[in-house]
C-alpha cells in the first residue's frame, strides 16, 4: 500500500511511499523541482526524519535565515525551508546573498546586537570571528545517528574550545583529479617515456605535477580535434585564489618535524608566509602557467569546475566540484577520472633549523580546506526550531540526495559516505572511480601532518592580503620573495591592530587541529 502526504504548498507535494513488509518511507525531491535523476531514500527513524519532523507544529512562527547564493549552498538552503514549511506549518524566509557580500550581512547584526536571521550559512574559517556569536549545538543534536558518524575532522572544524558552535552539513578538502584514460594510455605512456625519460604517472610530488602539466599542454591528446591542457588551477585574486596557493605550499612548509604553526610561529606570532618553503610554493605556482588553458591565469572556481569536468584540462587539484562534474551523467569523461592525494614534496623547509629537511618518500599534507557550514545565532528566539531546521536539513534521506546533486556543493563528511558502494549504486560509479574518490578523501582523515585554515579574527583581511601578494608575483609585479615579504609585513600590522594576545589565541585552537597525535 501506498500513503501520500499533501503538504500546505501547493506547487510541492513529498511523497513518502510507505512499502510493503518493512521498507522503510521514500523521500524523493521529485516535486520540488528537476530532482527526479536522483532517486529516493530511505527517511528511517531519527529524531529528524520526515516522519518526525512532520510530528513538530510550529504553526505562526517565523524562522529567518542567510545563506549562499543559489545554487551552491542555496539552491538546498531553500529546497529544504520548502520543506519544513510544509511539514510543521512555520514560515521560513530565506535571504541569498553572494559570497563576497555574506561575511559582512551576518556580522554586521552581530556587531549591532541585532537577530537579524536565526540561521545562518557560511565558510567554515569564519569561525574565528563569529564564534561569540553563536548558540552551542544542545545535546540533543550531538546524539543523533547523524552527528555522531559525522568525521572527526569535521567535528574539530566546528568546534570552538570545547564547544561544537556550528551545525556540519558539508565536508570539504582539496585533492588532486586526473584524466586516468590519459595516464593510463599506452600511446601517451610511450609519447611521454621518449620524449622525457620518465614514466608517466599520477604525480607525488609538485615538481612531478608542473612537468606533465606542461608536457599535456596545447595539443589534442584527447583526440578531440581540439587543443588541450595540462593544469586547470583557480588563479583569480578574488576567488579562492587564495586556498589554490595554499595546497602548493602545504608540501614545502609543513614540515611534519615542526610544531607550533604553519601560517604564523604560535610563540611570537611571526608570519611564516615568506619563509623558503613558502616561496618555492609560489615559484611552484608561477611556473604552472605555461600549462595553463587560454584565459587560465584569471580562472575562478566555476571556470575550474568546466575545464576539468567538461575535458579541457588534465589535471586538477582544489575542491570536489570538478571531480563530480566530470561524474555528471552528461559528461564526456564520465567514468574516466581518478582522485589521488595532493602532491608533495622529498624538501621541506624547517624553520627552527633554518635548513631543509629530506624525506624519503613526498611530505604531502593534506589542506582540510574551508567548506560551508551552518549554525545558529545566539540572540535567536528560535532556537529548538532553528536547530530542528539544521538537523532536519542533514537528515539521513536529505544528506544521501544532497550528495549526488553537484551544483549544491554538500560533499562528503560522514563515515558513512566513504563507502564506494554509495558511489556505485546511487550515482553509477565504476568501481575504480569510487574506489579512488572514497580512499582519497577518507585518507586525509588519518594524517597527523594536516593544514587547517586560519580561523582566526580577521581572517578575511589576511587571506585578502595573501592573495593581492601572489596575484603580484603572477603578473611579474614582484619577485616571489618582494611579494610574500610584504604580505608578511601586512600581515604583522593586521595581528598588531587586532592584538597578537587575541590573534594568537585564537591561532592556537588551528595549531592544536594541525599538530593532533604527533
Amino acid at each position: 500500500m501506498k500513503r501520500m502526504l499533501f503538504l500546505t504548498s501547493s506547487a510541492c507535494v513529498l511523497t513518502l511511499a510507505l512499502a510493503s513488509a518493512g521498507r522503510a518511507d521514500q523521500v524523493d525531491y521529485t516535486k520540488y523541482g528537476d530532482y527526479a535523476n536522483y532517486g529516493s531514500a530511505e527517511d528511517g527513524s531519527s529524531a529528524c526524519s520526515y516522519a518526525n519532523i512532520d510530528k513538530k507544529d510550529y504553526s505562526g512562527k517565523t524562522l529567518k535565515v542567510i545563506s549562499n547564493a543559489v545554487p551552491v549552498i542555496g539552491e538546498p538552503t531553500i529546497l529544504h525551508a520548502k520543506q519544513f514549511e510544509d511539514l510543521t506549518g512555520a514560515k521560513v524566509e530565506v535571504v541569498n546573498v553572494p559570497f563576497g557580500d555574506l561575511y559582512q550581512r551576518i556580522m554586521i547584526p552581530f556587531q549591532t546586537g541585532q537577530a537579524a536571521y536565526d540561521v545562518m550559512f557560511y565558510g567554515s574559517l569564519w569561525i574565528g570571528d563569529f564564534h561569540n556569536f553563536l548558540a552551542p549545538v544542545p545535546e540533543e543534536y550531538l546524539q543523533t545517528p547523524g552527528m555522531k558518524d559525522v568525521t572527526q575532522n569535521y567535528k574539530d572544524v566546528a568546534t570552538w574550545g570545547d564547544q561544537m558552535v556550528q551545525y556540519p552539513v558539508d565536508g570539504d578538502r582539496n585533492y588532486l583529479k586526473v584524466r586516468a584514460d590519459v595516464f593510463n594510455n599506452p600511446e601517451m605512456q610511450k609519447k611521454y617515456k621518449d620524449e622525457t625519460g620518465e614514466d608517466l604517472a599520477i604525480p607525488k610530488t609538485w615538481d612531478e605535477y608542473n612537468q606533465i602539466a606542461k608536457f599535456f599542454s596545447g595539443w589534442d591528446w584527447a583526440g578531440d580535434g581540439k587543443k588541450h591542457y595540462g593544469s586547470a588551477e583557480i588563479t583569480k585574486r578574488d576567488d579562492l585564489m587564495f586556498s589554490a596557493f595554499i595546497d602548493r605550499v602545504a608540501a614545502y612548509a609543513k614540515n611534519p618535524n615542526v610544531k607550533g604553526g604553519f601560517f604564523f610561529d604560535l610563540k611570537t606570532m611571526t608570519p611564516q608566509v615568506n619563509n623558503p618553503g613558502w616561496v618555492k610554493g609560489l615559484e611552484m605556482f608561477i611556473d604552472a602557467k605555461k600549462a595553463f588553458p587560454p584565459g587560465g591565469e584569471n580562472f575562478g572556481l566555476g571556470d575550474a569546475i568546466f575545464s576539468f569536468g567538461g575535458g579541457q584540462s588534465l589535471m586538477e587539484y582544489t575542491w570536489d566540484d570538478p571531480f563530480i562534474q566530470a561524474q555528471e551523467k552528461s559528461s564526456p569523461i564520465r567514468n574516466k577520472v581518478e582522485a589521488a592525494p595532493l602532491p608533495g614534496a622529498y624538501e621541506v623547509w624547517n624553520r627552527d633549523t633554518k635548513k631543509w629537511d629530506k624525506f624519503d618518500t613526498p611530505n604531502a599534507p593534506p589542506y582540510i580546506t574551508w567548506g560551508w557550514t551552518s549554525a545558529v545565532a545566539k540572540a535567536s528566539k528560535n532556537k529548538e526550531m532553528a536547530f530542528d531546521y539544521l538537523c532536519f536539513f542533514a537528515n539521513k534521506p536529505n544528506h544521501a540526495l544532497d550528495l549526488q546533486i553537484g551544483r549544491f556543493g554538500i560533499n562528503p563528511y560522514r563515515n558513512a559516505d566513504f563507502e564506494a558502494k554509495f558511489w556505485e549504486d546511487k550515482l553509477g560509479w565504476t568501481p575504480n572511480v569510487a574506489e579512488t574518490y572514497v580512499k582519497t578523501l577518507s585518507g586525509m582523515d588519518k594524517s597527523t601532518n594536516r593544514v587547517f585554515d586560519l580561523r582566526v579574527p580577521g581572517v578575511n583581511q589576511f587571506m585578502s592580503i595573501l592573495a593581492n601578494g601572489v596575484s603580484q608575483a603572477m603578473a611579474g609585479q614582484k619577485t616571489p620573495q618582494q611579494a610574500l615579504d610584504n604580505v608578511a609585513k601586512q600581515w604583522t600590522d593586521v595581528v598588531n591592530k587586532i592584538g597578537k594576545d587575541k590573534v594568537r589565541d585564537a591561532y592556537a585552537k588551528v595549531v592544536a587541529l594541525e599538530d593532533q597525535g604527533r
